[in-house]
């Protein structure tokens, strides 16, 4: 008999839902381009613009400034870039400064050269420092260029809130540009882009429960805008060349429709989950290290350190009672290492972390499984003086 199991890996990717399949399901009768003129052209360039405006609703921007591409990852490429355009004058932007914890994506600096790249500090807590990025903008030469700061809403691996608002005063401050990676706050946590101060905001698809291989770049405004990444036919006003991924842009919309409606309720019955959870692991295990559990996170996220247990073997192990978990992030192909978050807010390099992330549709029988599961993995464990 197979096991039964039980997945609660939705920071990775959320399973798809019933309402986006179904949306998908119904564009596939749509024949045509959404860059042609005749009726069926026109039927798709309709679809395609309902989907823009569920996407720009669910974190309160204009439908006009939402940008679709292939996911988060080339919303980075595509946002991070010394080559601005204000209408047809260039702009230069000169440094990027990206938190200690951003993800891989934003880490890499996307167009910009690596000594480009200056990388800002978290306080233990895995807070961004505001007083040393105000320092490093203070000490930015504006002769160069524009600086940029980039800042993750929502941590991947902590769930950690981080606060970005007020980092964009100071971006702005010193005359900067404030790119948010929103992709682990939408649906978790409301959003507005004006609210934020952010310049552009990044989010994906299958992180809400729609289709992978989508996602967009949402600016506040369109005077000043990026030099295009992918360039051909002009699609997505000259942003975003490429005939549009027109059924995964059906899917995503009706995905954050439906993420943008009960959002209290669903966070207060997820949270209520989580905080079940993170007490039944006290109890079986007092010396469980659960990170960020004192400053404000999103609901879903439990991010925590078993002493005595690698983060592989610990997943291996989850795996093996029939849970899907991560070690960290999902984001190296399958790849186990050291969470740079972790680093970054002070711990050591042999510090691993797993992460357990919930869902709508996680039930109170997923999380009594992982209750049984941790305490016989803790229970297992090689600890100082206790006998193998």
């Amino acid at each position: 008999m197979a096991l039964q199991r039980t997945y609660l890996d939705w920071n990775a990717t959320a399973p798809l839902s019933e309402v986006a399949r179904l949306a998908m399901v119904e564009a596939f009768s749509l024949p045509g381009n959404a860059s042609s003129v005749h009726s069926e052209g026109r039927a798709a360039r309709a679809a395609v613009e309902k989907a823009r405006r569920q996407v720009a609703a669910l974190v309160g921007a204009e439908s006009a400034h939402v940008t679709f591409t292939s996911g988060a990852t080339e919303a980075s490429n595509h946002v991070l870039t010394p080559d601005y355009r204000m209408g047809r004058a260039p702009v230069m932007v000169s440094r990027l400064y990206a938190s200690a914890i951003e993800h891989p994506a934003i880490r890499e600096g996307g167009r910009f050269a690596p000594e480009q790249v200056t990388e800002v500090p978290v306080t233990p807590a895995g807070i961004v420092d505001l007083a040393a990025l105000e320092t490093l903008l203070a000490n930015h030469d504006p002769a160069s260029g524009l600086p940029m700061v980039a800042v993750m809403l929502v941590n991947n691996e902590t769930g950690i809130i981080q606060p970005v608002a007020e980092a964009a005063v100071l971006a702005h401050k010193y005359r900067g540009l404030m790119v948010v990676d929103a992709v682990q706050a939408a649906g978790r946590i409301a959003l507005d882009i004006n609210a934020l101060d952010a310049d552009f905001l990044i989010i994906s698809s299958h992180k809400i429960a729609g289709p992978k291989g989508i996602g967009a770049l949402i600016s506040r405004g369109e005077v000043l805008m990026p030099k295009p990444l992918i360039r051909g036919g002009g699609q997505e006003k000259g942003h975003r060349s490429g005939t549009e991924n027109f059924h995964a842009i059906i899917g995503f919309g009706a995905a954050a429709e439906v993420m943008s409606e009960q959002l209290e309720s669903r966070n207060a019955r997820i949270g209520a989950f989580r905080d079940g959870l993170e007490q039944a692991m006290l109890q079986a295990a007092p010396d469980v290290i659960i990170h960020g559990a004192a400053g404000p996170r999103v609901a879903n996220t439990s991010f925590f350190t078993l002493p005595g247990l690698k983060a592989e073997t610990g997943q291996i192990a989850f795996d093996l009672e029939g849970i899907a978990l991560s070690a960290g992030s999902a984001c190296s192909s399958g790849k186990v290492g050291q969470s740079h978050v972790l680093t970054a807010m002070g711990l050591s390099s042999e510090v691993g972390g797993l992460r357990i992330s919930l869902g709508p549709e996680t039930t109170q029988a997923d999380i009594e499984k992982a209750i049984s599961a941790f305490g016989k993995i803790a229970g297992r464990r090689k600890l100082p003086g206790r006998a193998a």
